[in-house]
């Protein structure tokens, strides 16, 4: 029983790990270096991802600087962050990449939250469904006489205050990101 509320304990911490990995992408109105992590640069015929080929900063609240490492790759990486439609306008100087951080509208905001809200449920989906698995797998033991009853429910308690647990850091997670896009 004991490697079931284990096993799920695990895919639970991964579903919230994942859940606030997602949320991370979602832009505020503060500049951040992970607005950036979906940029591909190419880099002498591959496909790398930008902080492989730039150091990148933020050196104020609507601002990041990419600092190419290799001078001749300014006009690929500004190209780059271009084509991966995340709606920001770069612009180089010859030494570095600056990439300014638009103000977000009200309604863009409320958008932003809409999506956030999204995103946690996605991520409670799949908790549920880590639960649902678990008490399935504690069932089958029962069936097959490998734990008693009494295990069984031992089990689904544990499960659910798992299940209750992450539930709630995803909804914190949420919460949390809610209110940095909502801050002006």
């Amino acid at each position: 029983m004991n490697d079931v509320v284990k096993e799920c304990e695990q895919k639970m911490k991964q579903a919230v790990e994942a859940t606030r990995h997602e949320l991370m992408t979602l832009r505020t109105g503060k500049a951040a270096i992970s607005f950036l992590e979906p940029v591909r640069v190419d880099y002498y015929g591959s496909k790398v991802p930008l902080n492989q080929v730039a150091n990148l900063s933020v050196p104020d609240a609507r601002m990041i600087v990419v600092s190419p490492w290799d001078p001749k790759q300014i006009s690929t990486i500004e190209k780059a962050i271009r084509e991966a439609n995340l709606g920001f306008n770069p612009s180089n100087d010859g030494r570095v990449v600056r990439v300014p951080i638009p103000v977000l509208t009200e309604e863009r905001r409320k958008e932003l939250c809409k999506k956030a809200r999204e995103i946690g449920e996605k991520g409670k989906v799949a908790i549920r469904h880590i639960r649902h698995e678990g008490r399935e797998l504690l069932e089958k033991k029962e069936k097959d006489k490998a734990i008693s009853e009494d295990d069984k429910k031992e089990g689904f308690e544990k499960i659910q205050k798992l299940h209750d647990k992450y539930i709630e850091e995803i909804d914190k997670s949420v919460e949390k990101k809610e209110t940095d896009i909502m801050e002006v």
